[in-house]
């Protein structure tokens, strides 16, 4: 076949330099046209296009570099009015370019590369928590791992019915990072620590409805939303945010409400209160006889994922989430960027042996993760990650942020659904809005009605949460019914 490419006439030689030219030149007209991140300015938005759709828009060097350098011009910017974020293809954006990670890894002499990676990756990420500008991701597709970093956050997190969310760093043997130590902690009950653990997805509107979203529309709207967006040359935050809500869809009567609710959702907050994995299993495997078949099948499903999770990944991840709980971003992030290292340090080998099974090989079934059982994963193997005196922490790189971005006050939940443990602060009259203790349901639904007015998925959230958290106590007047919090977390 090569040699019927030869130009006819044409020594061989020079045929080839002429087929090596022709190639390089294809190349670099591909890269200069088609360029890991697309950027447009438009009127007052500036927005960014993840644009590796073959890759499913998995970060690299290159993109975290030309991102970083970017927004941080937009930042500056008395032009730029609002940012969004969105990705080509399938994708916002699947994670990290694992597969390159590692590789470098592997290798002494190419080892520091990949922990510049994680270091530039994170600083991407704590950057985008700061900007001075509205941030708008857009998470129209898979947000996985490094694509959750981007989009964490925002003010403005909007879930469409193509969004997979999910941190799915225990599967390839490592650790949940890009400051998800920080904030799983934000959603509901033992959820990040249930997300964490098992690396199961979220999917479309359950997203929202759990809280990692502050927003649902369909992706039909989304073109309609950017031009909304072009338009408003110095938006408030409340603007954009109305400006959202009325392209937002709520809850159809076809539609199966959130993945995880009533006894299931019990279950979860109950196993996964632990600090111990192996007193998560031990009450999971309690759960195989309960009397809710819902629930045993959850309990089923959940060890059989933790099963194929390297068992490393999962004592340092959930010690991890409990340091994390205390920390800032910044600090969590610079506690996930040593746990990077050692993981390239060679503290575990489940890393590259995760990667190259799940993302290169795409094998089957379990890795062989060493060591292969949750009790053979002792203390001093975790204290690899942690402790200031490990070998394998004697080359993090350190942390830094723009001088011009100061880390200001975040509200990432501010638009978001309701939390649970803001209704339970309305219910025991220890909200911010005052009341008292004394409250009905009809009362509590139309308190959150105004207080997120307007906003879809406020009554499914509170009915949802109250027949969960909430006991009912009679006055005996036969006028009202009021509603009493649980503070416990009860076995189902």
């Amino acid at each position: 076949m090569f040699s019927s490419l030869l130009v006819r006439g044409m020594p061989k030689s020079a045929a080839c330099v002429s087929l090596r030219a022709q190639a390089i030149a294809r190349h670099m007209s591909t890269s200069i046209s088609e360029p890991p991140v697309r950027f447009e300015s438009k009127g007052a938005l500036r927005a960014y296009f993840l644009n590796r759709p073959k890759k499913l828009n998995a970060l690299d060097e290159d993109t975290i570099d030309l991102l970083r350098q970017r927004v941080e011009e937009w930042s500056r910017s008395d032009l730029c009015g609002t940012i969004s974020g969105t990705g080509e293809g399938k994708a916002f954006c699947a994670g990290g370019d694992v597969a390159t990670v590692i590789g470098h890894a592997a290798d002494p002499a190419t080892r520091h590369k990949a922990r510049e990676f994680f270091k530039h990756e994170f600083e991407l990420d704590y950057i985008l928590s700061i900007l001075p500008k509205p941030y708008v991701a857009i998470l129209d597709g898979y947000t996985m791992g490094g694509g959750v970093g981007l989009a964490a956050n925002a003010p403005f997190r909007i879930a469409t019915e193509n969004t997979v969310f999910a941190m799915p760093e225990t599967k390839i043997g490592y650790c949940p990072d890009v400051g998800s130590t920080h904030f799983l902690h934000r959603l509901d009950g033992e959820l990040g620590a249930y997300l964490a653990l098992t690396s199961d997805v979220l999917r479309g509107r359950a997203v929202f409805e759990h809280g990692f979203a502050t927003h649902y529309v369909p992706s039909r709207r989304i073109p309609a939303l950017l031009e909304r967006l072009t338009a408003l040359e110095n938006p408030h935050l409340n603007v954009i945010d109305r400006a959202i809500e009325e392209l937002s869809l709520e809850r159809q009567p076809d539609e199966v409400p959130e993945l995880f609710n009533g006894k299931t959702r019990i279950a979860l907050d109950y196993a996964f209160r632990h600090n111990q994995v192996e007193k998560i299993v031990e009450d999971l495997k309690s759960f195989l006889e309960h009397e809710d078949e819902p629930v045993r099948q959850w309990a089923k499903n959940t060890l059989a994922m933790l099963e194929l999770r390297s068992p490393t990944s999962l004592k340092v991840a959930l010690k991890a989430l409990q340091k994390g709980r205390d920390l800032s971003l910044f600090d969590a992030l610079e506690m996930e960027l040593k746990i990077a290292t050692a993981y390239c340090n060679g503290a575990s080998p489940d890393f590259i042996t995760g990667v190259r099974a799940v993302v290169v090989d795409k094998i089957e079934g379990r890795p062989q993760w060493s060591p292969g059982t949750i009790n053979e994963v002792t203390d001093d193997i975790v204290s690899r990650f942690f402790e200031p005196n490990s070998p394998f922490l004697d080359s993090v790189p350190k942390l830094t942020a723009p001088e011009h971005l100061k880390a200001g006050t975040s509200h990432p939940m501010k638009f978001a659904l309701p939390t649970e443990e803001e209704i339970g602060a309305v219910v025991r009259g220890a909200h911010s809005s005052g009341g008292t203790t004394g409250i009905t349901l009809d009362e509590l639904v139309s308190r959150f009605e105004e207080l997120r007015y307007g906003k879809m998925g406020v009554r499914e959230k509170v009915l949802e949460v109250a027949q969960r958290r909430c006991q009912t106590v009679d006055n005996a007047d036969g006028n009202f019914i009021w509603l009493k919090w649980d503070h416990g977390r009860p076995r189902p």
